[in-house]
Formats: structure tokens, C-alpha cells, sequence
């Protein structure tokens, strides 16, 4: 049975430096000097109290932004001096990799050797690509076909309001905030409220590195409160949100009813692995670790037989243990949710291989968990579990493969695992997703777009799309007289 790995770093060791709202270049008190509890999932205890915006902070977030915006500098700027700054940002976090991974390990339980080496790097990459972009938005001259001269304008969208989840705290922060700066913008961040630490230090380093005020606001809060201020309010021009599909139907509504701004959504997903009988049987366990998963019935038993042996060996510990493979769930409600699925399984008919259970006395680990026999109006087939929780179901043909795979409310992204390229160019334009990925999983990269088809939601994060949604095209039309060329 897989063992808790206790080896790791302790929480004392990691000092918290921001706890207060930044705003228009200050740490501020909320104002009404509420403040909640931000808690350590190794262990359930609390690591600091956040000051809690409401929708009074967000309010005066937004001034300070659009004040920003409509006056300030940061808009007006050549665009060469913003990918200075920015460049200067993505130095400094290089410079504090270490403090900001430790933030985002005691805060979400994520493992420091991994945010370490790629989280964090990866993003002050991200921010040098859109540095190098920034100067790159153009528009186009057009051939209207009377005497008139036409041209289009990309123009930054104005202020942006963005809401991030817990399970990447420094990936969705700059996924958002990136883009959005190289084309001008302002704006208001709302980091989930499990996972403020490393977001109010970034705040800090964009001040740092010469980010004007008022143009990178951070709020922590609540959904309810804070959120829901940031999706109606008047002022904001754009909402970029990621998290639940639930909670994208409220933003969307909320953008309506207040003065219809734009609005990208990357949503919930049930992202299959489908695994042909041609593959290497170790590289797909591998891969399946990663994922939830579909299986082609003639490796079923071998694939099966594999699966659980390499989950029985799975480390799960201490995330600053760098033998650990998987750390806790972010906080207490996520853990009996993963709990909770894991029960509807059982009760559904599903056959549990392996897992279930929790791990150690104290914080929120759980043994990695998978069930075969599963049918597709399971809840642990259905729903968006974001736990250690896979789900193996057996199919015969190709077009059984597409159908299972399609067969949900979801198309935030799949993987194929096969040596047959007509397989993998079938399966890959079939399947009803905005990512396919093909002998891999979780590969991402900056210049390729990610977002979801269906109820996982539209817009793009990555890529130049993502710089493309916080802009805006403006069409300038004027006579010409007496031109030889039309």
C-alpha cells in the first residue's frame, strides 16, 4: 500500500511577506478589516490570515485601474518599454524561485521540487513570450472597393477583471495577467481564495520591476463577494474567469445584466485517455497516471494489471519531500469531495482496483484511487472529480472510442495513445475537444492555444488567441481622391 512520505520541509521555515490587498501599488487593509484564514493542506492549520476584499475593495480596485487606463501610462507606452518591464518581471521572480515555490507548496499543497523546476520558471517564460509580442500587434490595411481608404487598429480592450482557481496558482496567474498586459490593459486579479500567497507576491515583484500603479490590482476574497463584484461591476471592460462550469454560467450571466462585457471562460473538463492495443504499455500507465482514462478492450487486463501496480508505488507525501509524487488536496472541501466521488463509485457498481482511502492523521492526502467496470452514466465518469480518482472502461472499435469520448458535457482536452497515424489523425479530428494530445499528456507550451469546446468554455489561454481576446479591432475608414490605384 502506498505510503505517506513525511520527509519534507517544515511550514515554519517559510516566511509569508503579503497578506494584504494590493492596490493601485499599496498593500491596504480591506475596508472592512475582515480577513480570513489561508491553510496549510499538509497538516489543516492555518499558515496566515489574508485581508478580504469585498465589494467595496473591488470598487476602489477598479478606480485605480481605469484611472490607469483612461490616464496613466501604461496604455500609452511604446510597446518595446512594456516588454521592457515585463522582461524585468520575469528577472525577479527567476530571482525568488525558491520563496515562491515554497508559497505555492504550503499554500496548495503542490510539490516544491515540481513548481521549483517548472511551475515558476515556466512562468517567467510565459511573461518573456508576451514581452516579445507586445510590439508585434498590428493591424491590417484594407481594399474596400469604392474610392475609401480602410485600415483596422488592435486597441487593448481596457480594464480586465481576472478570476483564477486554486490548482495552478502561478500558471493561471500569469496566463491571464501576461497576455493582457502586453496589450495594454489594466486590471483587477482575484486569486482563489485557498491560494493567495504566491499572487500578492507577484504584485509585489511587478511593483519591483517598474509596473505603473493602478495598472495590476490583486484582490483576495471570495466568490460571492469579491468574484461576483468583478463579474457585474460597470467599470470592468472584460472578464477572464477559470474555474467551474457552474460558476462560468453565473459570470456570464452577471456580464449580461451589468454593461455586457466580454467574457472567456476555460471550464471544467473529463479529459479521456484513450489507449489503443498498439501501445507501450508502460508509457501509457505512465501517461494514464496523469489523466482519466478510456482503454481498448484487447490490453485491458495487461494495461489494468500495470496501472495498479505503479499507483500502489505512487509517493504520496510531504510536497516538500522531493520522493513525493503526489501531495494533499488543496484544503478540507476538496478533500471530502474527492472522498465523496470515490463513495459514489463503490455505490454505482464500479470495482475499486485499488486506493480509496485517506492517508496519515493530519492534512489531506489521499491514496491515488482507480475503478474499472465503469459505465458512462457513472457520476465518476460524468462529473470533474479534480482528484486523484481515474476511471478505466473498456471499448472495441475506433468509432466506440469517439462516441465514449464525446459522450460528455465537457471538451476541455483528450489524449490518444497509439503507434497508428491513421488512428491518430481519425481519433484527433473526431473528438469533440479543444486539445488532443497524442503519445502525451499535460504538454503545454506557450505558444499553443488552450481552451475548451462545449460546457468547458471558449476563449483561449496561451498562444498568441490568448493576447488577441484583450484586444479589440477598430476599423478606420477615409475618401480617397484622384488615386491612380484603388
Amino acid at each position: 500500500m502506498t505510503e505517506l512520505a513525511n520527509n519534507g520541509r517544515d511550514c515554519s521555515s517559510v516566511t509569508v511577506n503579503f497578506t494584504k490587498l494590493f492596490i493601485n501599488g499599496q498593500f491596504l487593509h480591506s475596508v472592512s478589516g475582515k480577513t480570513f484564514e489561508t491553510i496549510d493542506p499538509r497538516t489543516g492549520e492555518v499558515i496566515t490570515r489574508i485581508s478580504e476584499g469585498t465589494k467595496e475593495d473591488i470598487d476602489i480596485a477598479v478606480k485605480a485601474a481605469r484611472h490607469a487606463f483612461d490616464f496613466g501610462p501604461w496604455p500609452r507606452m511604446p510597446p518595446s518599454e512594456r516588454a521592457k518591464i515585463l522582461m524585468k518581471w520575469a528577472e525577479l521572480i527567476d530571482e525568488n524561485v525558491e520563496e515562491l515555490a515554497a508559497l505555492d507548496t504550503i499554500d496548495a499543497g503542490k510539490l516544491y521540487h515540481m513548481c521549483k523546476a517548472v511551475d515558476i520558471p515556466t512562468a517567467s517564460n510565459t511573461l518573456r513570450y508576451y514581452a516579445g509580442a507586445a510590439d508585434k500587434i498590428h493591424g491590417e490595411v484594407l481594399k474596400m472597393s469604392g474610392q475609401f481608404h480602410a485600415y483596422t487598429l488592435m486597441e487593448p480592450i481596457g480594464v480586465v477583471g481576472h478570476i483564477i482557481p486554486w490548482n495552478f496558482p502561478t500558471t493561471m496567474f500569469f496566463l491571464k495577467v501576461s497576455p493582457s498586459l502586453a496589450a495594454g490593459c489594466t486590471m483587477v486579479l482575484k486569486p482563489a481564495e485557498q491560494t493567495p500567497l504566491s499572487a500578492l507576491f507577484y504584485a509585489h515583484l511587478a511593483k519591483l520591476a517598474g509596473v505603473p500603479d493602478g495598472v495590476l490590482n490583486v484582490v483576495p476574497g471570495f466568490g460571492p463577494t469579491a468574484g461576483a463584484a468583478i463579474s457585474s461591476h460597470m467599470d470592468i471592460d472584460k472578464v477572464s474567469f477559470t474555474g467551474s462550469t457552474e460558476v462560468g454560467r453565473e459570470i456570464m450571466q452577471a456580464a449580461a445584466k451589468s454593461n455586457l462585457k466580454q467574457v472567456s471562460l476555460e471550464l471544467g473538463g473529463k479529459s479521456p485517455l484513450i489507449i489503443f492495443d498498439d501501445a507501450d504499455i508502460d508509457k501509457a500507465a505512465d501517461l494514464a497516471l496523469l489523466g482519466i482514462l478510456f482503454n481498448k478492450e484487447g490490453i485491458y487486463n495487461e494495461f489494468e494489471k500495470k496501472l495498479v501496480e505503479k499507483a500502489k508505488a505512487w509517493v504520496v507525501g510531504d510536497p516538500f519531500d522531493p520522493k513525493s509524487q503526489q501531495g494533499p488536496q488543496v484544503d478540507k472541501n476538496q478533500f471530502e469531495k474527492v472522498l465523496s466521488y470515490i463513495e459514489h463509485g463503490k455505490r454505482q457498481g464500479a470495482t475499486l482496483l485499488t486506493g480509496g482511502k485517506t492517508l496519515g492523521n493530519k492534512g489531506y492526502y489521499i491514496q491515488p484511487t482507480i475503478f474499472s467496470d465503469v459505465k458512462e452514466d457513472m457520476l465518476i465518469a460524468q462529473d470533474e472529480i479534480f482528484g486523484p480518482v481515474m476511471a478505466l472502461k473498456k471499448f472495441k472499435t475506433i468509432e466506440e472510442a469517439i462516441k465514449s469520448a464525446n459522450n460528455t458535457r465537457y471538451g476541455l482536452a483528450a489524449g490518444i495513445v497509439t503507434k497508428n497515424i491513421d488512428t491518430a489523425n481519425t481519433m484527433s479530428r473526431s473528438i469533440r475537444a479543444g486539445t488532443i494530445w497524442i503519445n502525451c499528456y499535460f504538454a503545454f507550451g506557450d505558444d499553443v492555444p488552450f481552451g475548451g469546446y462545449k460546457m468547458s468554455g471558449f476563449g483561449k489561454d496561451s498562444g498568441l488567441d490568448a493576447l488577441h481576446k484583450y484586444l479589440q479591432v477598430k476599423s478606420v475608414v477615409t475618401p480617397i481622391y484622384d488615386s491612380p490605384w484603388l
